[in-house]
């Protein structure tokens, strides 16, 4: 599936059940495991568990098979790999606590690390 159907797929399942703040983070250029993160956050962890078996439920009838999935049980976070796609459901605390969106936009892109490395091992 392409990734941008696969992505109105994920968004569309989670709207559905009230996912809230949901923020789509393009990491294509910062690594090589995946190309987008979706963060959204649950009001409970019933309700994360409602988001993920909803979202797995929704891609597989898509074809797309979950390439795993952590912290289903009780969880204050639940992620669903997808591979092109990663998608974390976080409780609010758990999401500000490990502040993924800041994390993921304060990396330096490959690009930029090849320069600072070159520049640090030039200047030496």
């Amino acid at each position: 599936m392409h990734i941008d159907a696969l992505k109105t797929l994920v968004l569309n399942a989670l709207e559905e059940l009230k996912a809230q703040d949901i923020a789509v983070i393009d990491v294509s250029h910062l690594t090589s495991v995946t190309d987008l993160m979706v963060v959204a956050s649950g009001t409970s962890s019933r309700h994360l568990a409602a988001l993920s078996s909803k979202l797995i439920q929704t891609v597989k009838e898509e074809g797309v098979a979950p390439l795993g999935v952590e912290g289903e049980s009780g969880a204050d976070w639940v992620l669903v790999d997808l591979g092109d796609m990663v998608v974390h459901l976080m409780m609010p605390e758990t999401r500000a606590l490990y502040d993924l969106e800041r994390l993921w936009a304060d990396l330096p892109s490959d690009g930029q690390a090849l320069e600072e490395e070159e520049r640090a091992h030039g200047a030496s």
